[in-house]
């Protein structure tokens, strides 16, 4: 079946190809009329769709994260593009390319799981390193992390984002360190590598990226927090007390790296490994969930992209 990616469709054009109908919404109008509103989704990304004048006969014809074809056309709408559907049915996966819709890059995830490794083992303060070890032999920890998401939507939202946002921040904490002699930097980067591991319990981990009811429940800041003293408790068994001191500001990065209360840090950062954590965190996801902005820009012709209401600008995206 031929299809277009959706990072690929434009303005106008008329469609009967497969998506993956990661969300569903049956809704009513001002004038009493039934819609659906809907998420649809591929390997280069998601698209809203829209299908008017429906009722529960069409919106139960199909289930979150079936395989759907879909008749319609794209429109562009307050400056984003979306399917206007017409007519959908349920797909049989035997009736689809699975690898039009699969996110996750099992060599790029090797990659960086190799490049994790080597950023560990190269610690010299042997408390965090064993500490790293710890996570790395937990083979039912590292197989989530591989495929983890670091977030639903905005920046890394995809299977294997975790790492690839963990590993960068490592990255970055090593680069800025050796320019501010009064941080710790290896402190700051063990601290990018635990910040958002919580999440691998906070979201799910196959299919559409979604909240589990853990996630919805504790959040990952404290799932990050209770991960790290099993881990910690684990190796008290083994190796010794692990300093409690170091244990404090490991903690501390994980439950300040938002960087305010209103963002969801229960604590404001008061350590300098802590406020330079919460800005490397800042810059990378800012970075990436802009990138994607103008990657997913239908506005072909411009320097420019649309008018974006959930950051409050458009973006220049003329590069080179």
């Amino acid at each position: 079946m031929n299809r277009t990616n959706i990072l690929d469709l434009s303005d106008g054009q008329h469609l009967e190809q497969a998506f993956q109908a990661t969300d569903k919404q049956l809704r009513v109008n001002r004038q009493g009329g039934k819609y659906i509103l809907l998420r649809l989704a591929d390997r280069t990304g998601t698209i809203a769709g829209m299908y008017w004048n429906a009722d529960e006969r069409i919106f139960e014809s199909f289930e979150r994260g079936d395989y759907v074809l879909c008749h319609g056309r794209t429109q562009v709408h307050n400056g984003n593009l979306q399917v206007i559907v017409t007519k959908i049915q349920s797909l049989d996966p035997s009736e689809v390319d699975i690898a039009d819709f699969e996110r996750f890059d099992a060599d790029r995830a090797e990659a960086l799981r190799q490049r994790l490794t080597e950023l560990i083992s190269e610690m010299r303060n042997v408390h965090l390193r064993r500490l790293g070890e710890a996570y790395l032999q937990d083979d039912a920890f590292m197989a989530k992390l591989l495929v983890a998401a670091a977030a639903v939507s905005n920046h890394h939202a995809y299977p294997g984002g975790l790492l690839q946002h963990s590993v960068d921040l490592m990255e970055l904490a090593r680069l800025i360190a050796p320019q501010y002699p009064q941080l710790d930097g290896e402190l700051l980067t063990f601290g990018a590598f635990l910040h958002d591991l919580g999440k691998i319990e906070e979201l799910s981990a196959g299919g559409e990226v979604s909240y589990t009811d853990r996630g919805q429940m504790v959040g990952h800041i404290v799932i990050g927090v209770q991960m790290l003293n099993e881990k910690i408790n684990s190796l008290d068994e083994t190796e010794g007390t692990f300093p409690p001191d170091l244990r404090l500001h490991l903690e501390h990065m994980i439950v300040s790296h938002h960087g305010q209360i209103e963002y969801g840090s229960p604590k404001l950062p008061v350590t300098l490994e802590a406020v330079a954590l919460h800005h490397l965190d800042n810059l990378d996801a800012k970075l990436a969930s802009y990138t994607s902005v103008i990657d997913a820009d239908i506005a072909a012709d411009s320097n420019w992209t649309n008018y974006n209401p959930s950051i409050g600008r458009k973006l220049w995206k003329k590069r080179g």
